[in-house]
């Protein structure tokens, strides 16, 4: 019913040739007083809130209740999770299985702990993903006995190991015979999986620690999605922190301010883009040889500070006015001199 009023006014104010002209503005001048209701009162009776963790973004419950639920002819047997996390200062590693009141932690690894290896700088790059998750991998294996069994791969080239029995997929070097590898799935949470994420970095880690964690190559830096080609060369650089000694010695070259600004921290440390190969070759030997977890230290509190007591009524009055006799006083030897 708008278009032919439209038209009609149009002809009236100036024929079928100012039609494209003004009957358009004359549409948009008229309003629609009738404007249908989209959520009535039975809407919002009926609503139900989303779980808190899916509120606030943390938890991809999708996602878990595919890693948590286990099928249930293996009865009570968990499903084990390798949960990776970067925080603003670290790279967190957990083997996690979930319970009906709640997650049990298993083992984890911080890339914290890596100074006891010989990593003091760049604790939240691919490498030292790398290395947090090779960490967690032997500590893991360490615990339930199978260190011995699974001693993962030594020489790491960036290829993808697997082992295939009947219909099964193992991704370790050999199964043996007695005891078949530990198998976790990779639990990402809300990070978005691009290829060459650092998550992948731990998870690389970890398969080359000795853990059975099903994946393929197709997110690991190195992959071209066109041509479907995997450079396990340029992965292996990428482990061995090749990326962060190119740019080290670009910004030497280009920026020497910048660069004695932003890797002040491996100036300090004596670490050099030449010998970045090499410190993280140590790094996994050391992990190698010993995984466990660091003695805890015990806290002791410091008991020497004293919370002052809160001033009473009658105490806070006379400080307010003490303070106003010293004003007054400060004024009126202003005003005799």
């Amino acid at each position: 019913m708008v278009r032919p009023m439209v038209a009609m006014a149009a002809l009236l104010i100036g024929g079928e040739s100012t039609i494209s002209r003004r009957c358009w503005s004359l549409a948009t001048r008229w309003k629609f007083t009738f404007v249908k209701l989209q959520k009535s009162k039975a809407y919002f009776k009926r609503y139900q809130v989303k779980f808190r963790r899916r509120r606030e973004g943390k938890t991809d419950y999708r996602q878990r209740k595919r890693l948590c639920c286990q099928a249930k002819n293996k009865y009570q047997s968990p499903k084990y999770r390798f949960v990776v996390r970067f925080t603003n200062k670290q790279v967190i590693c957990q083997i996690a299985y979930s319970l009906i009141d709640g997650d049990r932690i298993l083992t984890s690894a911080s890339s914290n702990e890596l100074p006891r290896y010989g990593l003091s700088v760049g604790l939240k790059n691919y490498a030292a993903a790398y290395c947090t998750g090779l960490l967690c991998a032997r500590r893991l294996l360490q615990k339930v006995g199978l260190d011995d069994v699974y001693e993962g791969n030594d020489e790491v080239d960036g290829n993808v190991v697997s082992t295939t029995i009947g219909k099964t997929t193992y991704y370790v070097d050999e199964v043996d015979e007695d005891k078949r590898p530990f198998r976790a799935l990779l639990d990402v949470g809300v990070k978005t999986t691009s290829t060459g994420c650092r998550i992948f970095g731990a998870l690389k880690g970890a398969a080359d620690g000795g853990l059975d964690i099903p994946h393929s190559e197709k997110r690991f830096p190195g992959y071209d999605r066109d041509s479907k080609e995997y450079d396990a060369d340029m992965h292996r650089e990428r482990i061995f922190g090749g990326h962060v000694g190119e740019y080290m010695e670009y910004l030497e070259e280009e920026d020497n301010t910048k660069y004695q600004a932003q890797f002040a921290a491996y100036l300090e440390n004596d670490v050099e883009a030449d010998g970045l190969e090499e410190l993280y070759e140590s790094v996994h030997e050391k992990i190698r040889e010993d995984p466990s977890p660091s003695e805890k230290k015990a806290f002791s509190p410091d008991k020497s500070f004293k919370r002052t007591a809160k001033l009473t009524l009658e105490e806070r009055k006379a400080r307010v006015q003490a303070k106003k006799d010293a004003k007054n006083a400060e004024l009126e030897a202003e005003d005799d001199e």
